[in-house]
């Protein structure tokens, strides 16, 4: 039963990252038979501050984006937690529909509500991202309140212990596991977006997902837009280590 997802996984993940990899290691011109290694085109993204430049934006503004989503998520996701059930299902219901529109639509109505205010570049895909991402972070974070035990938050008032310092103590460490999911769902596709960036930022505003297009498509410079790949590839990968070494670390201590 697992073997047409294995043919699935080696056809459209191992075979494209395989062809990434010898693009990306290849100087451009190289005929189908002789190929000539290089890691010039890794050693041109470092040295340039404008690529540089690039990449630590797309991180800050990811980061932001993630940290601007927790901030608002979390108390979302606290409030519909304490509903009823039904309530509970319908706020969920309602969250998700945004969901089952196409995020490039979505996009293009962010761009007809923006364009008439006179925000900067930055800001119009930080509110852009924020929307898009922010029903990810509460679906993970209401998850995770909802399967916690609820006698635990009742043992923490019977031991003379207020909301606030039950909130602390009990709700948000059990809590963790899904802020951590939420950061993972959020974080990753910010970093690497380029269609949010490219309509709402105007062109004014390249991200890291920006520069790969561009070296695909327009510039035809197949070799380094696969080492861009392979770059964003590797801080995805490290990215999605760390928050599972936080989740791994979370479940230990609790």
């Amino acid at each position: 039963m697992a073997y047409p997802y294995i043919a699935w996984i080696g056809v459209f993940i191992v075979a494209p990252m395989i062809m990434i990899l010898l693009y990306a290691l290849t100087s451009q011109g190289n005929s189908t038979l002789i190929f000539q290694f290089t890691l010039e085109n890794f050693t041109k993204f470092f040295k340039d501050p404008v690529f540089m430049r690039v990449l630590w934006t797309s991180l800050r503004i990811a980061f932001l984006t993630t940290v601007f989503c927790i901030a608002i998520g979390y108390p979302a996701a606290l409030f519909i937690s304490n509903l009823s059930d039904k309530a509970q299902t319908m706020m969920i219901l309602l969250m998700t529909l945004p969901m089952w529109i196409n995020m490039l639509l979505k996009t293009y109505a962010w761009r007809g509500i923006l364009m008439n205010f006179n925000f900067s570049s930055e800001l119009k895909v930080f509110v852009g991202m924020v929307y898009d991402f922010l029903p990810y972070m509460i679906i993970q974070i209401h998850t995770a309140i909802s399967k916690m035990d609820k006698n635990l938050i009742v043992a923490s008032y019977d031991l003379g212990a207020n909301k606030w310092k039950t909130f602390l103590k009990v709700t948000l460490p059990l809590s963790v596991p899904g802020i951590i999911s939420g950061i993972t769902l959020v974080f990753l596709p910010a970093v690497s977006s380029f269609v949010i960036p490219k309509l709402l930022g105007g062109g004014d505003y390249v991200l890291i997902g920006n520069l790969i297009e561009i070296y695909f498509l327009n510039a035809g410079d197949w070799n380094f837009g696969s080492a861009i790949s392979l770059i964003m590839a590797l801080i995805i990968i490290a990215s999605m280590w760390l928050t599972k070494k936080m989740d791994r670390n979370e479940q230990e201590d609790y």
